[in-house]
């Protein structure tokens, strides 16, 4: 199936490692010119080494700190003075940290909010100049199955995911003269080194182990394995796609039927 990215401009935020750079090296297969953004050790250009190596591509690879709204601007501003535009957002910048309500102090608070909801707004903001004058865009935010179920012990991650979904469904409908969509990804438990790190703080709480804990959550999942970073960079590479310009304003969950609400 011809997804019709070649060389359509996508930035991956939070691409040097997990599950976007995942989507970074799928969009790169497609033939899409790729812009990597992450914060400025060395998992970014090794990730850019690796990318370039696979598939013959020059990615370009942006430090930034997104909490940082300076810094954030200015990572779509190299990539649009690189490529010309940007045709594909992926917004991702990491969870923030698993703790509980009173273990949170304002200033964490602050932080979750810079990390999750603010950056989305200032990336998405810089793309759409252009993305409005071409008529085309694609616009996709990696959240995470809490914005539907709760997940105990993540109540940053729970409270300010949330936010993002609000603003992605109004904004849907605010670009869809435009031809621009807005979605969001919802991945469950997905085998990425954050998961083997929430894995291993959760073991130490429970006084168990990480292998423990895996298992645990892979006893809840119907299909009964974790996710691959590969299948939800394949989700997100449709979703980024000229085949999914009827879709927008959807909040699609890729969790091996973990979620078991009906919406």
């Amino acid at each position: 199936m011809d997804l019709g990215l070649k060389n359509k401009v996508a930035f991956v935020a939070g691409g040097s490692q997990g599950l976007g750079k995942a989507v970074a090296l799928e969009m790169a297969r497609e033939g899409a010119q790729v812009a990597i953004c992450a914060l400025g050790d060395k998992s970014l250009p090794e990730a850019k080494t690796e990318i370039d190596g696979k598939l013959g591509t020059d990615v370009l690879a942006v430090a930034a700190d997104l909490t940082d709204a300076l810094q954030a601007k200015n990572a779509i501003r190299k990539t649009i003075d690189r490529f010309g535009g940007v045709d594909v957002l992926i917004n991702n910048a990491g969870g923030p940290p698993g703790m509980s309500f009173s273990e949170i102090d304002d200033q964490l608070w602050e932080y979750g909010f810079r990390l999750n909801l603010l950056s989305t707004i200032i990336l998405t903001r810089e793309v759409l100049p252009l993305m409005k004058q071409k008529r085309w865009g694609r616009i996709i935010n990696m959240t995470s199955i809490s914005v539907k179920q709760p997940i105990d012990g993540l109540i940053l991650s729970n409270t300010i995911r949330s936010g993002v979904i609000g603003l992605a469904k109004t904004l849907s409908t605010e670009l869809a003269p435009f031809n621009i969509t807005v979605n969001n990804v919802c991945p469950g438990y997905t085998l990425t080194d954050r998961v083997r790190n929430l894995a291993e703080s959760t073991a130490k709480k429970e006084g168990s182990t990480a292998q423990a804990v895996i298992k645990k959550w892979t006893d809840t999942i119907p299909m009964g394995r974790l996710g691959t970073p590969e299948e939800f960079a394949a989700l997100v590479t449709f979703l980024a796609s000229e085949r999914s310009s009827y879709i927008t304003g959807a909040a699609i969950q890729i969790d091996g039927g973990w979620y078991r609400g009906i919406m």
